[in-house]
């Protein structure tokens, strides 16, 4: 097939001062002061670009949608009809007349442009299918008590069993719903009453539905012009979440996961204490230094190689025997630092720590970043959700003190991966100086509407996915009371279950052969547990009840099943 023909069309010399009107297409008459020009397509080099009032190179194909988008005044013509390049500028036209009228030869076999390239009433009728094996397979099987956790399969027979090859031309519907169901299938079940192995699990039906209808609108929020309902949520869902801190004011901006938020957190307080190390980088900057306890997310120590700090100078602070930051021990580490001569900035205190769900002392951890100085960031990713909760609150007493606290309603709230908040309470547009870039193809300062709604440049992100829909809509459904009654929840079903243990003979045993029964576990796909050492403890099983679909009789199975699995050991 030969090269398609490109066209390269020049308005005239000063554009603004009059309209030309409708820009010249192929085989239309060309007003006074256009050029139109055809000829062979440019080399693979040469750039292809669309601009306002220069001369533009494009693919015959386009090139009257390209001409469409040239011209403001044109375009604002509320109703104006296309002008067609065969009939002489009227109404009409396709890109396939504007091919064979240029001669275009090996172009002239292009009526398929004349459709859409996707069948839409195919693709709706797969999606109807596709959205009935979803129902059946992973809402209600995955969330069935009767049925595993998971069919577990070793490597090379899964990869046989999926055939994940991708080849050179497509299958038909009915293969491609047999392979969506192999996909859930051999999937574990997350929304399981009985996986209780990560800190995120369960199924919320209407938090469901917002991630649908995400993934459908398929928007990237960064500015109001294409994700205007979705601004506007997020700011009322950030507004809520920082109430529930205990401030009146603030900022903040949904992240993609805790992690991200607690590196957020390090370069926002390191911008802060030295505004020069954004442009000059830490060659400008003393040695700084930064605190955390021991039982603090590995996040603190990646975000701290991640932004250049080194991990060297992450100082982790020595806990009590429930997993708590000491606060005399910070102090310690604090005055250490400074008299190694270097510079302390930032101090990362949990709620709610990954392994013993511990909860710091944050009044006693906020008197001492106040006394030198330091920000304070609270990483709430997993024990935020209780300040939701009037019963279990206090256990976040002083947070309302913190600089900054990253939040993850995926995990207690059952929102689903993934939505995590990272709060300010600045009011000064730090994040926005911290981050900001102002890319003048995405954050131009004349639009027509109050850019201050757009909120993307506050982030290193561009392309930045919803992430509030599904918590706004669960919260709608359930309200304030009905969330808060999901965390007290999750915390009668790990007091319950806690009692069970103390009550049960023989469980100490069970520790030493935790791999063992985890093996077990996952080839019968009865249930999921996570297991790991702790300091000179041998392996244990760390138990997540966050599912509000968990009974008592799941937890009851929790510690029948351990005891048949592990009856020989």
């Amino acid at each position: 097939m030969a090269p398609p023909r490109y066209c390269s069309l020049s308005p005239p010399a000063l554009p603004g001062e009059t309209d030309p009107g409708p820009p010249p297409l192929p085989g239309s008459e060309t007003p006074p002061g256009w050029g139109h020009h055809f000829g062979e397509a440019p080399p693979p080099s040469a750039p292809l670009r669309v601009t306002l009032h220069s001369r533009v190179l494009c693919p015959l194909s386009l090139c009257d949608d390209v001409a469409e988008r040239r011209i403001p005044a044109w375009r604002k013509r509320a109703g104006a009809p296309r002008p067609d390049p065969v009939q002489g500028g009227k109404a009409g036209g396709s890109p396939r007349h504007v091919a064979e009228r240029a001669g275009t030869g090996g172009m002239a076999d292009s009526s398929w442009l004349e459709h859409p390239g996707l069948d839409k009433a195919a693709g709706e009728e797969f999606l109807r299918e596709a959205f009935q094996v979803l129902l059946d397979e992973a809402v209600r099987k995955g969330t069935d008590v009767t049925e595993k956790v998971c069919d577990w399969k070793e490597p090379q027979e899964l990869r046989e069993l999926l055939d994940l090859e991708l080849r050179s031309s497509g299958e038909p519907p009915e293969r491609l719903l047999e392979r969506c169901r192999d996909v859930i299938h051999y999937s574990v079940k997350t929304c399981h009453p009985r996986f209780c192995n990560q800190l995120f699990s369960g199924l919320d039906h209407h938090a469901l539905a917002g991630r649908l209808i995400t993934e459908a609108l398929n928007t990237s929020q960064y500015t109001y012009e294409i994700a205007p309902v979705f601004v506007l949520m997020e700011e009322v869902v950030l507004a809520k979440l920082r109430e529930l801190v205990g401030w009146s004011s603030g900022d903040g901006i949904f992240s993609p996961g805790g992690s991200i938020s607690n590196m957020y957190a390090m370069n926002v307080a390191r911008f802060h204490r030295f505004p020069e190390s954004r442009l000059k980088g830490s060659w400008a900057l003393p040695r700084l230094a930064l605190f955390a306890s021991r039982e603090s997310h590995y996040s603190i120590q990646k975000g701290a190689a991640f932004l250049g700090i080194g991990t060297d100078n992450v100082h982790l602070v020595s806990t009590n025997e429930r997993g708590k930051m000491i606060p005399e021990e910070l102090e310690k580490e604090i005055q250490r630092a400074k008299a190694e001569g270097a510079e302390p900035f930032f101090v990362c205190a949990t709620c709610g720590t990954t392994v013993l769900g511990a909860f710091d002392p944050l009044g006693s951890i906020a008197d001492i970043c106040q006394r030198h100085g330091l920000w304070f960031h609270v990483d709430a990713a997993w024990g935020g959700s209780a300040l939701l909760s009037s019963k279990h609150r206090h256990l976040l007493a002083g947070i309302e003190r913190a600089d900054s606290v990253a939040w993850n309603p995926h995990k207690m709230l059952t929102v689903g991966l993934q939505c995590s908040a990272f709060l300010l309470r600045d009011t000064s547009g730090l994040l926005q100086r911290c981050h900001g870039a102002g890319a003048t193809y995405l954050f131009q300062p004349d639009k027509f509407y109050d850019v201050t709604y757009d909120m993307g440049d506050k982030t290193p992100q561009c392309g930045r996915r919803v992430d509030c829909l599904k918590l706004w809509l669960l919260w709608k459904a359930a309200g304030t009371e009905g969330l808060a009654r999901r965390v007290e929840r999750a915390f009668a079903c790990t007091q319950y279950l806690a009692e069970e243990v103390k009550r049960r003979d023989g469980f100490q045993l069970v520790l030493e052969v935790a791999p063992v029964i985890k093996e077990r576990m996952m080839r019968k796909g009865s249930m999921m547990v996570g297991y790991q050492p702790h300091g000179t403890k041998v392996n244990f099983f760390r138990q997540i009840v966050t599912n509000p679909a968990v009974t008592k009789d799941d937890l009851d199975f929790f510690l029948d099943e351990i005891e048949r699995l592990g009856w020989d050991l």
